[in-house]
């Protein structure tokens, strides 16, 4: 009807073409989004994200265990009891960690940030385990470094006298791992680190989400079918948590967190999850020439070079997990050079100090406004509980007064808001500690029972911080 008109034909669809769908991790912490960001909402890491193919629905490892059949069920009478054969490394805090050493089969993740000591630990846990006979039937301790070459780990091991039984496989894939554990039947497995190893058949880069989770399964599933403890050392974020998905502290049995000081020689070992003993005890080490060294007394290290009574200076007892900890706290009070003071804070929660010293000025009347105030902890420790605020008080009135606490008084109790002394756990454990380390007088909040004081020890209870000050400087 209108030949002048084209006729328009309409392009013909061809086959649909499966686009390849990709994900974005984050290289500081492992988090995972479907889009590109420019600041992690994890770690606050800034251009971390990286592009990675998306990891296969079912990967083949995870094919080949779906495909495997179920053990028979067996009633939990007639299961074999693991605890009777646990292995003792001969460190002996950090058997009672575990709640009485390393179970067959368990997994467990040591975390910590870069050059506090995991790979030194492991490495000792290692030698203790392979050196001192603990592993009966001539069974071995094959440790995997994925971060160093062999030659390296012998160094390392030379350096710190570790024993010549153990077994080196210098690798990152886990497969082969796997493979050399089947081999030689360890007893314990060490991979150094989690986060360096990589399963050829997943997509991304070591380090990423899906990594992480498909060679801590792999490693999981290899220990509980050959009963074999595997020690996992893992990587920490910059605030401090565990990199990677939060499912490697699910598949795990035991997450252990080193941290301390670079520059102290001291270290803190705690069990934050462990599904064979308790998760209040905590190891201190000491960081040496020759690699860790276990203190069995740390309250004595911290104190150890006390001498006196000192303005500014004052004991306090502190809970690290179950275990009690004297601990010298430190206050000195200057002139401010400045119209703004200064509050400086080392090894104390800045916020709680900061709390303190408006307490002392608004509830005791103290002038602190004018005048910049240093506190510090003794010995490299870090302490955040508030059990130490009595001890922080008493240490910054003396410092402001120019008066030494009596060197035989230690102190402990929560300061609230309107000043009065709050009750802390654990009361009789840090009492027993110090009357253990021959002090004569302890100054705590009035709801702790009067039956701890001692024929060795007076504690003086006091309502308010006004008043433990008061019997804090009574003589």
């Amino acid at each position: 009807m209108f030949p002048w008109r084209a006729t328009s034909v309409l392009p013909q669809k061809g086959p649909r073409v499966a686009k390849r769908q990709t994900t974005y991790y984050c290289g500081a912490c492992g988090f995972e989004a479907p889009k590109w960001i420019g600041r992690c909402p994890s770690c606050d890491a800034w251009n971390s994200f990286d592009e990675a193919p998306r990891a296969p629905k079912q990967s083949t490892s995870r094919a080949s265990h779906a495909a495997r059949s179920l053990a028979a069920p067996l009633r939990i009478a007639d299961v074999e009891n693991a605890a009777a054969s646990r292995l003792s490394t001969g460190i002996h805090d950090f058997d009672d960690l575990l709640g009485g050493g390393i179970v067959p089969g368990g997994v467990m993740l040591v975390a910590g940030p870069p050059g506090v000591g995991k790979s030194t630990l492991a490495l000792a846990v290692a030698s203790a385990l392979a050196g001192a006979g603990a592993l009966a039937g001539g069974s071995k301790v094959l440790y995997a470094c994925a971060e160093e070459s062999a030659a390296q780990t012998k160094l390392r091991a030379g350096r710190l006298s570790a024993s010549d039984e153990i077994l080196l496989a210098a690798g990152d894939d886990v497969e082969a791992i796997v493979a050399a554990a089947r081999a030689t039947r360890p007893a314990l497995l060490v991979v150094d680190s989690i986060q360096t190893v990589f399963l050829p058949e997943v997509d991304g880069a070591p380090g990423s989400v899906s990594q992480v989770r498909e060679c801590a399964q792999l490693l999981t599933r290899f220990g509980k079918e050959s009963a074999c403890a595997v020690l996992l050392v893992g990587h920490v974020t910059k605030d401090g948590s565990i990199a990677g998905p939060k499912v490697l502290e699910h598949l795990v049995d035991v997450v252990l967190s080193f941290d301390g000081e670079h520059l102290g020689a001291h270290r803190l070992l705690r069990a934050t999850k462990n599904r064979f003993g308790a998760t209040d005890g905590v190891c201190v080490f000491e960081m040496a020439e020759g690699g860790l060294r276990e203190v069995r007394d740390p309250s004595h290290v911290f104190l150890g070079e006390r001498r006196g009574s000192t303005p500014g200076a004052t004991v306090v007892a502190t809970l690290a997990g179950a275990r009690p900890l004297l601990a010298e706290v430190q206050a000195l009070v200057s002139a401010a050079g400045y119209s703004s003071p200064r509050r400086l804070v080392s090894g104390l929660d800045y916020n709680r100090v900061c709390m303190i010293v408006a307490v002392l000025e608004r509830r005791l009347g103290m002038q602190l406004s004018t005048s910049d105030v240093y506190t510090s902890v003794v010995g490299g420790l870090r302490v955040a509980e508030p059990a130490v605020d009595l001890g922080i008080a008493v240490a910054i009135v003396s410092a402001l007064r120019d008066r030494a606490v009596a060197h035989d008084i230690v102190c402990f109790g929560e300061v609230g808001l309107a000043g009065e002394l709050r009750e802390v756990s654990g009361a009789a454990r840090r009492i027993a500690e110090a009357e253990k380390l021959g002090f004569k007088r302890a100054i705590v909040p009035a709801s702790a029972r009067a039956e701890y004081a001692t024929a060795a020890l007076l504690v003086s209870s006091a309502r308010t911080l006004a008043d433990a000050i008061a019997i804090a400087f009574a003589d």
